[in-house]
């Protein structure tokens, strides 16, 4: 499968170099390259890639608002954070839009790519940085951050163990669908990946059984 790839970034010779990178990528096509996030947004309703690269400083619309009118639009398009910034707020705030992986712009060609391909997998790649200020955010949902009642749903069928496919077909839903709520679940329960969230809802079972 090729994976069709649109760039948005504000800056020309960061969309070049991208451009480049991905040319020598037999398995990955670009698409269309935007200069700020409203046009991003435009451009992956038009196109419907497999995975916008975002950059989240851009003018006007930034990063973090054309991914959230990205995947309200386009749920099935998987937005990859690609930015120079690795502070908490900027961090918890894509993920919270829809996000589903975060790199910085000092990773070498070979993570930029492998995260593409990750995230096209169901995965969430996250630099390291990213994962460990989603380590520290780590918490028990509080009022504030408690689950909808499909994501519960979602996190109970992963702590049970069961596959996205067989979560789709139980809950009449895409497994883009199912991909979306996990990675609200992560960004609400401060975990990075599958196994996390799953021992949590494990504990939480353990602990109402306890109760």
């Amino acid at each position: 499968m090729t994976i069709r790839v649109l760039i948005a970034d504000d800056h020309a010779i960061v969309r070049t170099g991208l451009s480049q990178l991905l040319g020598t990528a037999d398995d990955i096509e670009l698409v269309g390259a935007a200069g700020d996030g409203a046009e991003a947004a435009t451009m992956a309703a038009e196109l419907r890639p497999d995975v916008v690269l975002m950059d989240l400083s851009m003018p006007g619309t930034d990063g973090i608002s054309a991914t959230e009118r990205i995947v309200s639009a386009s749920p099935e398009v998987h937005v990859l954070v690609l930015t120079s910034f690795s502070d908490q707020a900027r961090i918890l705030d894509a993920l919270q839009a829809g996000a589903e992986g975060y790199l910085l712009k000092h990773s070498e060609p070979e993570v930029i790519l492998a995260g593409i391909r990750e995230i096209v997998s169901g995965g969430s790649p996250l630099d390291p940085k990213a994962a460990r200020v989603l380590l520290t955010n780590r918490r028990s949902p509080g009022p504030e951050t408690k689950l909808t009642d499909r994501e519960q749903e979602v996190l109970d069928m992963v702590g049970a163990g069961l596959p996205n496919k067989t979560i789709a077909r139980r809950l009449g839903i895409s497994e883009r669908t199912v991909k979306a709520h996990l990675t609200n679940v992560y960004q609400r329960l401060g975990v990075t990946d599958r196994t996390q969230a799953a021992l949590w809802a494990q504990r939480q079972r353990r602990g109402d059984r306890d109760n």
